[in-house]
């Protein structure tokens, strides 16, 4: 019965002990030991700044490490099922093996997608903004799509989400939107998600049933540290405020609450109307443009590194990097590392692991031959 069941378990197994060393749990371990002996002395929280990041640091390293052995155990039980199966003949067992590896297989595909998450910002939360492209309604309806797509992934990952500011269309959709995503290596994961995303659809505002086609750019920031000083002068901002948008009825803001902040040097403008305090929105609005500034910055020091997000300037409708096609059939197709799902619905829906993934493995790929060829990334 099942002559060939055993093959991916086997399989699994053998390359699960060649993937220990890859993450190297054994000096995570010691790391962490490490830290709890610093933790351990009486001047510990003398700078309460660092006390802080070796908190941080140890929490992701036990983790790791927690998430690791917890899933080891769990292959090994996979394992002595999968015996006693074989031994006794147990069809159920052997269908209950394979379900569970399946289970394991994706655990363990998570995990290996927060090792590839190891860059400056990775860990951090992230900025996420969404702008209509031209087009009107549609393109608007198009970026109200986007942002369910991105909430509902937000959802699956347990991530929590705070809007910032969001102006709707006039007729339907979303001109813009800025939102936070807290949590978990939010940035790490998201920055694969910037860049002009591409509909082709039946459009169901079209009453002759035309197929049109709508872009739409999301721009993805990394949350700076609050330690990080990024000076923003005075002088070099103009500040505007504004009622904020609402409902209507008593739920129109009688007061000019919103601020919307322009950095006269850079031309970058941000806004926050969603706080119900002026100087609220003013804090938030500055605290996004030092984001928006300090990856200006990074940028420009880094204008030969390969990546996404130190190509923002890059960003133009024409080059988008994936597309979403509805019509006249169903793909929708990441043009940065050719990955294809037909299943769209599932996409807008928030299934974006398979995009993400194979972007960060092409981007992690970019930098081993690039040090490997001694080029510079």
């Amino acid at each position: 019965m099942f002559p060939n069941s055993s093959a991916p378990l086997r399989s699994f197994l053998k390359n699960f002990k060649h993937w220990e060393a890859i993450f190297d749990i054994a000096g995570k371990e010691a790391r962490s030991a490490e830290l709890e002996k610093l933790m351990a002395r009486q001047d510990f929280w003398d700078n309460p700044e660092s006390g802080r990041d070796v908190l941080k640091e140890r929490s992701e390293l036990n983790g790791i490490i927690v998430s690791w052995r917890t899933l080891a155990g769990q292959i090994e039980d996979n394992e002595l099922l999968f015996d006693m199966a074989v031994e006794e003949d147990d069809e159920a067992n052997l269908l209950e093996v394979q379900r569970k590896l399946k289970e394991l297989r994706q655990t363990y595909r998570e995990m290996e997608l927060l090792q590839m998450l190891s860059d400056e910002n990775d860990d951090k939360n992230a900025i996420v903004s969404i702008n209509a492209g031209a087009g009107g309604t549609e393109a608007q309806d198009w970026t109200e799509m986007l942002l369910r797509m991105y909430l509902r992934w937000c959802e699956r990952k347990n991530l929590k989400v705070d809007m910032i500011d969001l102006l709707e269309g006039e007729e339907a959709g979303v001109k813009n939107v800025t939102f936070t995503v807290s949590g978990s290596h939010a940035y790490g994961m998201l920055k694969a998600e910037s860049g002009v995303h591409r509909l082709v659809r039946i459009s169901p505002f079209d009453a002759s049933g035309r197929r049109h086609t709508s872009f739409a750019a999301v721009l993805v920031f990394p949350e700076i540290d609050d330690r990080i000083e990024i000076e923003v002068k005075q002088s070099d901002l103009r500040v505007d405020t504004f009622r904020a948008s609402g409902a209507g009825g008593q739920h129109v803001n009688k007061t000019s609450s919103a601020v919307r902040l322009t950095h006269l040097p850079t031309g970058i403008v941000v806004q926050c109307q969603n706080e119900k305090s002026q100087h609220r929105n003013r804090e938030i609005a500055l605290k996004i443009l030092k984001a928006r500034l300090y990856e200006r910055e990074k940028r420009a020091q880094q204008a030969k590194m390969q990546q996404t997000h130190d190509n923002l300037d890059d960003i133009a409708w024409g080059n988008q990097i994936r597309s979403y096609v509805m019509q006249p059939y169903r793909l929708v197709k990441d043009h940065r590392t050719n990955v294809e799902k037909g299943n769209v619905e599932s996409v807008l829906d928030g299934e974006l692991d398979d995009f993400i993934e194979a972007y960060l493995l092409n981007s992690m790929s970019l930098k081993e031959n690039a040090a490997g060829s001694g080029a510079a990334f």
